[in-house]
């Protein structure tokens, strides 16, 4: 039967979109193991189009926690090797460790999210090993894209301690670094047993979290409700610290002034003041039903992608002026293309750090001047220690966006880029001209991600999309919650860095498609994608009798052996290095 062309033109848009939702399709996977770690792995592979069979072998020495190994795939060469990524429990780190409960000990997250009751902890969910699952998803994507790109094939090593000391890399900056510069959390780290606000708790029994970032919006809030001006001053600093230092002990009259209002008139001041509130849900709370792809892969547009002609093993030439040079000699699967961000505070710059340590040349657009936080104590000589934990190996570029010359600025930037990043609150880049619309006619082949807090769970206008708001709202803090005890977000940052490395898997899968498709792609996570997943994982099996592995410090972490391969030490600092590691993959004679 003849088919018209609207009706063939309609079948390749089908088609298109097909293969930039599942960019994986095609390709099988051999796993072997059962860790929470490997699960992860496994469900973030199969949601972007792989097969994945267990094939019944224990995993190989060297990879407890689990291995995953490349059987096909459409785009590899005959009789070469194929990829693989095994997942070790402490890998390069010099302390034994056999699961969850001894990462979390000795790599520092117990000793994080203990600080706000004032003592180690163990988090209540497998955090350390869904972030590794997360990253072995993401350097299997990484080797196939590699592949795809007309390179070897390499095998990947990665484990749970590393992923554990990448999402505490700011902290283990910032306590390394304050052994000489006066710490930010001086005297304010609780007893042990000491009461802790927030969550606070209103007249009806309603317990609630608030948000700002700005100093007035806080005094009116408070002025509103009531409370005494030199409470609430003297709430400020820590309550705007607290996602530096992971503890926030505020004065107990703002917690009684809370108690003595009603949620609805919490409600009406925060609306008032500007300030976001949200109440902390139950462990069960419902949620939206999750996007048909995690990363909600979409081409870029539909006009894009019908006129899309660049190929896609392009690389970015024809650098604006103004640019530092690329001061590295960049290695990795992702060598060779450039990822333009524009980010702020930890979700998004996590997410540009983690492709520019899988090997992609990260540029900034940071505001004139600099970002700000460039300059926020303590300081790793001229800059920052959390700011550098976070941005190492960035180039930047000054730009206004907010004026007419900054705007071309970025856009004769991102015109050479292979990735647009940005973690703008929703409607900022339309007031930019910096949409996704805005791109495609710019750069048609160009991957946009955007990294955002709520995506499509809450209807406008949203809150704002911040850590322990989502924790609050998503049922993750009261998960974290022991026997007997009240649910309260960690005041260590789970979603804010789950979340960037979700956005940082997100751009990969789309640069894969991008590869396989020649057309741009979008793709857009968010923090509640984050606690999303940490809800849906269940946990490991329980651990035995044995002690677990002693609780670090990680002060102590720069001076101590066992961690020398795993950290980048500078006189004035200590930063998490790359989690994983690539060398030639080898060849594997057995069948599938």
């Amino acid at each position: 039967m003849d088919v018209t062309p609207g009706t063939r033109a309609a079948g390749r848009s089908v088609a298109e979109r097909e293969a930039v939702a599942w960019p994986l399709a095609g390709v099988v996977v051999r796993a072997r193991g059962e860790s929470v770690a490997l699960r992860v792995a496994v469900q973030r592979l199969c949601a972007l189009g792989c097969e994945v069979r267990f094939d019944g072998a224990p995993p190989p020495d060297g990879s407890p926690a689990g291995w995953l190994g490349v059987a096909s795939a459409p785009f590899g060469r005959p009789g070469e090797a194929l990829p693989e990524c095994g997942i070790g429990w402490s890998g390069p780190v010099g302390v034994p460790m056999e699961g969850e409960r001894d990462v979390q000990a000795a790599c520092g997250i117990a000793h994080v999210h203990g600080r706000a009751a004032g003592g180690p902890r163990a988090l209540r969910l497998d955090y350390a090993s869904v972030c590794a699952g997360v990253l072995t998803a993401q350097a299997l994507t990484a080797v196939l894209l590699a592949l795809l790109r007309g390179g070897p094939a390499l095998a990947a090593r990665t484990s749970v301690a590393q992923a554990a000391l990448l999402a505490l890399t700011q902290y283990i900056a910032v306590a390394t670094c304050e052994r000489f510069d006066p710490p930010l959390s001086a005297g304010r780290v609780p007893s042990p047993g000491a009461g802790r606000v927030p969550p606070f708790r209103s007249a009806d029994e309603v317990r609630f979290e608030i948000e700002t970032f700005d100093a007035e919006c806080w005094r009116r809030f408070w002025d509103l409700l009531g409370a005494e001006p030199r409470a609430a001053a003297a709430g400020w600093p820590p309550f705007q610290q607290r996602f530096a230092t992971a503890t926030c002990t505020l004065p107990a009259g703002l917690g009684r002034t809370a108690a003595a209002a009603g949620y609805r008139d919490v409600v009406a001041a925060a609306a008032d003041a500007g300030v976001s509130v949200l109440p902390v849900r139950d462990a069960d709370a419902p949620l939206p039903p999750p996007p048909a792809s995690p990363w909600r892969l979409r081409a870029l547009t539909e006009a894009a992608t019908e006129a899309a002609t660049e190929a896609a093993t392009e690389d970015a030439a024809g650098e604006p002026a103004g640019l530092p040079p690329l001061a590295r000699d960049a290695r990795g699967p992702l060598a060779g293309l450039l990822v333009v961000e524009s980010t702020n505070r930890v979700q998004g710059p996590l997410a540009g750090h983690v492709l520019g340590l899988l090997g992609a040349d990260v540029v900034r657009l940071e505001p004139p001047g600099g970002d700000p936080l460039r300059g926020v104590p303590p300081m790793a000589g001229p800059t920052s220690a959390r700011f550098l934990a976070l941005n190492r190996g960035k180039r930047a570029l000054e730009a206004d966006l907010k004026s007419a010359a900054g705007r071309r600025a970025a856009l004769r930037l991102i015109a050479c880029a292979h990735v647009f990043l940005h973690n703008w609150p929703p409607g900022r880049a339309c007031s930019y001209g910096l949409d996704h619309d805005d791109l495609a006619p710019v750069r048609p082949s160009l991957v946009y991600a955007q990294a955002g807090g709520w995506a499509e769970a809450l209807p406008a206008p949203q809150p704002m999309g911040t850590d322990y708001l989502v924790q609050a709202y998503s049922g993750v803090a009261a998960r974290l919650a022991g026997p007997g005890e009240q649910p309260a977000p960690s005041l260590m940052t789970l979603t804010d860095v789950l979340g960037a490395l979700i956005s940082a898997e997100a751009v990969v899968a789309a640069l894969v498609a991008r590869a396989r498709t020649g057309a741009g792609v979008r793709a857009g996570t968010a923090l509640i994608d984050a606690a999303r997943l940490l809800r849906a994982t269940p946990p490991g099996t329980p651990p035995g009798s044995r002690e677990a592995a002693p609780v670090t410090d990680l002060a102590a972490m720069a001076d101590d052996p066992a961690f020398h391969r795993v950290l980048d030490r500078t006189p004035q600092a200590a930063y998490s290095r790359a989690p994983w590691t690539f060398v030639p993959a080898p060849h594997h004679e057995e069948a599938l």
